[in-house]
């Protein structure tokens, strides 16, 4: 497989985890019962962190697409980082789903503290989702791995992400108005052009 495919795979399979990771935030993750009454939480209550990691792999995956050899390899470490994030905020639901429910029947009821909740609480189950949580770190944190294993042999970004200096292609000095376009190119760039050092 061609190391352009590679990196394609990898950035793909590491969006598809963060949108999958967001999908799962957005579903029942604990049924919860209150005298007798089931109480659906969501993944936002379940597991309030899971969307800013989610975000965070999305922005990852557009960066990594453009990246440098050396911010590759940031990037591969931050996106295993993200993963194992995602499981621990995942699994912490799955460990204990009375305590994931906590903030949504406090808010329902009215009732605070964690033991007094906790007293109300006849049972909890998990649905499918924490689990889909656990899944979609998982293949971020494999993504990561992908990315620090390969990124070395991966092709380098497109010319369009490169600082492009005119000059004359047989290299005679610039005329006053190739000069003054250049001079505002280094402005772009935040450079002071009559700054005379």
């Amino acid at each position: 497989m061609s190391a352009a495919r590679i990196k394609g795979l990898l950035i793909v399979g590491g969006l598809l985890s963060a949108v999958l990771a967001l999908l799962a935030w957005t579903q029942t993750w604990v049924v919860a019962h209150v005298e007798g009454i089931p109480i659906d939480i969501d993944g936002a209550a379940a597991a309030p962190a899971l969307s800013a990691l989610a975000l965070a792999g999305l922005a990852l995956g557009g960066a990594l697409a453009i990246a440098g050899p050396a911010f590759r390899l940031v990037l591969g470490v931050l996106e295993v980082l993200l993963g194992v994030s995602v499981v621990i905020a995942s699994s912490a639901a799955i460990a204990d789903p009375a305590a994931a429910a906590i903030a949504d029947v406090t808010k329902l009821t009215g009732v605070a503290g964690d033991s007094a909740v906790l007293a109300l609480i006849s049972d909890a189950a998990i649905t499918l989702w924490p689990w889909v949580g656990v899944a979609s770190g998982v293949l971020f944190a494999a993504a990561g791995l992908g990315v620090l294993l390969s990124s070395r042999r991966w092709p380098g970004p497109g010319r369009k992400y490169q600082a492009v200096r005119l000059e004359h292609a047989d290299g005679a000095p610039l005329s006053a108005k190739d000069a003054a376009i250049d001079n505002w190119d280094e402005l772009s760039r935040g450079s002071d052009p009559t700054d005379q050092q």
